[in-house]
């Protein structure tokens, strides 16, 4: 340790002796009274930091998806982040993705890659990508069928990721099949 941990072991254990002692010296007579007062704030504690951590989770969940109207336009929110997302029905598998119309093509996370049947480590990782963060390999597979609500194109081709990718990207393979509009806090999709 250094000097300077040292220094703040010190002022630790000086602030805990002071606490310490105050509530000694304040609950001396109801010790069980600020027992049961310490153990509330520390389930409250416990409640907060574990509401704060599962809360990506549960707002995934909570999240509005899109809508499809009668004329068959799909509606789609802008999330909380700015971005839109869609989930799409491949081979009877929903995936959601991110509306990138800054990406050319359909790109899956290995995740989803997975999910939808194919063994990220056996693809063969030909292509190269340039991303925000640099360049990543691709490998080139073909989706059987994607479904967007009442539209259903099949034989999609689609890259994966061999990087790290938190959500599957809908570019403009698939993006440019349709009208694109922005009204508002939607974007809405049309043929």
């Amino acid at each position: 340790m250094s000097g300077e941990d040292w220094g703040r072991l010190t002022y630790l254990v000086i602030l805990l002796v002071a606490v310490g002692g105050w509530v000694a010296v304040e609950y001396r007579t109801r010790i069980g009274f600020a027992l049961r007062t310490a153990l509330a704030w520390g389930l409250i504690f416990l409640g907060v930091a574990a509401g704060y951590g599962l809360w990506n989770d549960i707002g995934r969940d909570l999240m509005v998806r899109q809508t499809i109207s009668g004329d068959g336009r799909i509606e789609v929110p802008r999330a909380q982040d700015g971005h839109y997302y869609l989930t799409l029905n491949i081979g009877g598998t929903p995936v959601r993705f991110m509306a990138d119309t800054g990406a050319t093509s359909v790109v899956l996370t290995q995740a989803d890659a997975r999910k939808l049947g194919f063994d990220p480590d056996a693809l063969n990782y030909t292509g190269v990508a340039q991303t925000a963060n640099g360049t990543v390999r691709t490998a080139r597979i073909t989706l059987p069928e994607v479904a967007l609500g009442p539209f259903a194109d099949p034989n999609l081709r689609a890259w994966v990721n061999e990087g790290e990718l938190d959500t599957s990207l809908l570019g403009m393979d698939y993006l440019g099949r349709f009208r694109i509009a922005i009204e508002g806090r939607e974007m809405v999709l049309s043929r």
